[in-house]
């Protein structure tokens, strides 16, 4: 099912034994547009501590409930490495907690999109990895905080068109299937303007240092395209309409 993912801030994490915290945000790898770790506050149990845990160890989700049940424990959590907020996630603290937890690498396969469906060893990658991403650049790193790039703008083929408000996401995959787009500071002519959505395919490139998703389509596409209602679920009937209209090969066949 798809779902929004600003809706999930603030689900309760729940390990085996107790309560971890909250959701925090989300580290989505902008190669493949897939969620690969979300961000845990546990600072009502873990004072001022952020830690990260991969989609691969979620369970059933309890959506009537908010409520995100993993599998770990709460001293697994406890002892697991530390993230520093104000740093970038390096390749090496990924291979720290792969060592750590034994989980799947995601990077070993070449456009793998779902979390954890490797059948490499965690450690044996991760050991090589640390070795060949000593020096890396900024330039290299591939996850980004989702909540950074909420009202980063639209910059559309002819000009700029909206700001990014928000994900839809696969629940099974944790792919990021489109970019809610909100245009009411742009469509003066509209009242209250529109959101709509595009797909993370039919992005030219993001220019993280101007805050700016560039997309292959022009205004005039992104103006008439078919509007999207928050309050109603992305269905397969909306879907089909978006790339119809668009003239885009679907994901779904």
């Amino acid at each position: 099912m798809l779902r929004s993912l600003e809706k999930l801030n603030n689900y309760r994490i729940h390990a085996t034994d107790g309560e971890l915290g909250k959701v925090r945000d989300f580290y989505f790898d902008d190669q493949y547009w897939t969620i690969r770790y979300i961000i845990a506050d546990t600072r009502k149990w873990l004072p001022g501590r952020l830690v990260l845990i991969s989609p691969f160890v979620l369970q059933e989700p309890d959506w009537f409930n908010d409520k995100l049940p993993v599998d770990l424990t709460t001293d697994q959590v406890k002892e697991s490495p530390e993230i520093d907020e104000a740093k970038p996630v390096s390749r090496q603290k990924e291979a720290e907690l792969v060592r750590y937890y034994g989980w799947p690498t995601y990077w070993a396969g070449v456009g793998n999109e779902t979390p954890g469906a490797l059948p490499i060893s965690g450690e044996a990658v991760a050991e090589r990895e640390v070795k060949e991403t000593t020096g890396e650049k900024e330039s290299d790193r591939h996850l980004r905080s989702t909540e950074e790039v909420f009202q980063y703008q639209i910059h559309a083929k002819d000009g700029e068109i909206g700001h990014v408000d928000d994900f839809i996401i696969e629940d099974n995959t944790w792919i990021i299937r489109y970019l809610i787009i909100d245009t009411r500071k742009w469509l003066h002519w509209l009242p209250g303007g529109k959101k709509v959505l595009i797909s993370p395919q039919w992005v030219r490139k993001v220019d993280w240092a101007e805050s700016e998703v560039i997309v292959d389509l022009s205004r005039e596409q992104i103006e008439n395209s078919p509007e999207f209602d928050p309050s109603v679920p992305v269905n397969r009937d909306y879907e089909v309409r978006l790339y119809d209209y668009y003239g885009r090969p679907v994901y779904w066949e």
